[in-house]
């Protein structure tokens, strides 16, 4: 009985934070529990370079996502998968099933490594581990439904992230 009860309030979390939300909670955490540990030694170049070349690269991501669903016509509100018109399977989703979760989680590594402290490091893997339960699952599932073998097709051809 318990088990299920759990499931229930698990299951209650599903599809109800937008993800950018996620990102930006993640990030303030990130910040918040860098002033509280020595840096770890980056050399500067790297420091610099590194975070901006990943920020391009999540930014990248982000943009060509919602410009294929853009230009598709179907809804790019990730808190109403069923609204999709349309499974977007050309441009950057030949790639991953999910540039736009890519980008944000790689804007999350370019925030950590420009902290240089060990524990922002886990932001990242919670994000993605928050995403892939909360987020990326029920939207599986929604696709699935809504376009059946086309979907799982697709998804046993292109990865959920890279």
């Amino acid at each position: 009985m318990n088990v299920g009860i759990n499931s229930i309030r698990v299951r209650a979390l599903e599809l109800k934070i937008p993800p950018p939300v996620v990102a930006i909670l993640i990030a303030t955490a990130m910040w918040g529990v860098s002033s509280h540990q020595p840096s770890l030694s980056l050399a500067p170049e790297i420091r610099q370079f590194l975070p901006a070349a990943l920020a391009i690269l999540g930014v990248t991501f982000d943009l060509l996502g919602l410009l294929a669903f853009r230009r598709s016509g179907t809804t790019i509100n990730p808190m109403k998968p069923s609204k999709a018109s349309t499974l977007v399977t050309d441009g950057v989703y030949q790639v991953t099933r999910n540039p736009m979760y890519v980008g944000l989680a790689l804007l999350l590594t370019a925030w950590a490594v420009h902290l240089s402290m060990f524990w922002p490091l886990v932001g990242p893997m919670l994000f993605v581990i928050y995403i892939n339960r909360f987020q990326i699952g029920p939207e599986e599932r929604v696709m699935r439904s809504k376009f059946g073998e086309e979907y799982t097709a697709y998804a046993a051809r292109v990865r959920r992230w890279l």
